[in-house]
């Protein structure tokens, strides 16, 4: 049985569920109430003292004090998952990439819409930034926060112009 290793903190995001493995962050969602659920070979433990350095990164970014994180990932997903999780890494903060972009980057053109589905499914929201999608029309959607809150984070790291629609 793995232990993993989690808190909450409270951010400009609301409340955030912080989850680390021996590897790295596993989990970083937005607090339901929910957490933590139960998972086959996984215990969960609440420790503040072992995700203090993710959380102290995540509250220099949303100070605006942060561009790129330095602690290590843990990502867990099927292949294609992980490809696209590392696609959106890469998007550099403060710019925007289309599900279509995206669906190129990691080999499969026409992919667009299974690039949305792993981007649903990204376990570590705003580190791995599925925030910096957009639509093919420029416009803001699909977001696990909400769009607000989409609008809010590219607009932390300047992203958004006049042409991003709501």
């Amino acid at each position: 049985m793995e232990t993993l290793y989690y808190s909450r903190f409270d951010s400009m995001a609301g409340s955030l569920i912080v989850g680390v493995s021996a590897k790295g962050l596993v989990v970083l969602e937005f607090d339901r109430g929910n957490f933590p659920r139960k998972s086959t070979g996984v215990t969960w433990r609440e420790s503040t003292e072992a995700t203090r350095k993710y959380v102290r990164e995540l509250k220099e970014y949303f100070a605006g004090r942060r561009r790129e994180f330095d602690f290590p990932l843990d990502l867990r997903g099927t292949p294609f998952q992980v490809r696209c999780w590392r696609a959106l890494l890469e998007i550099p903060y403060g710019e925007t990439r289309t599900y279509a972009d995206i669906a190129r980057a990691v080999g499969r053109p026409q992919a667009f819409r299974a690039v949305g589905m792993a981007n649903n499914r990204n376990p570590v929201a705003i580190v791995v930034p599925c925030h910096r999608v957009i639509a093919s029309d420029g416009t803001l959607c699909g977001y696990g926060g909400g769009l607000d809150l989409k609008r809010k984070l590219l607009e932390l790291e300047g992203a958004v112009t006049g042409t991003l629609a709501a």
